[in-house]
């Protein structure tokens, strides 16, 4: 240990996936979503914190886990028929795990890197979210270009 109390970067890694191991869902839907051959994939933090917490304080590693949020980047083709294959695809592959797997391009959900804007999905959160998501981007990345909320939405 450290004098501060922590353990140095490489130790806690060790620990953090040690602790992660323990819920079988999550190793299963790591497993698993190597079959979908993604590009840039990676389990979003929801299940993964909440894991720890469960391990942390005694309860069954998958305890109060809804879903497994799975994301990846993929600009070659932003159209929702190229999302929903994904999605499509991954429900088989995903098939009897005890929690749903979710799946969602984040090249189609919010940032456009090359072209420094972002743009609101409906389908994702309400415009209160977008609006409070995106006030704060402004103020991270001034250059930021924030598109509006569609009018029919």
């Amino acid at each position: 240990m450290t004098s501060d109390g922590q353990l140095p970067l490489d130790e806690q890694l060790a620990r953090f996936e040690q602790t992660l191991r323990h819920n079988r869902t999550l190793t299963e839907v790591l497993a698993r979503a190597t079959r979908l051959d993604l590009p840039g994939w990676y389990l979003v933090a929801g299940c993964l914190y909440q894991t720890v917490w469960n391990v942390v304080t005694g309860q069954p590693p998958e305890a109060g886990i809804l879903d497994y949020d799975l994301a990846y980047f993929d600009d070659r083709d932003l159209s929702w028929e190229a999302e929903d294959a994904v999605i499509r695809g991954g429900r088989q592959i995903f098939a009897g795990l005890p929690a749903p797997v979710q799946i969602r391009n984040q090249a189609r959900v919010h940032l456009w890197y090359e072209e420094k804007f972002v743009r609101p999905n409906p389908v994702l959160a309400p415009p209160e979210v977008y609006r409070a998501k995106t006030d704060r981007w402004r103020r991270q990345w001034p250059a930021l270009t924030v598109l509006p909320w569609p009018a029919t939405a």
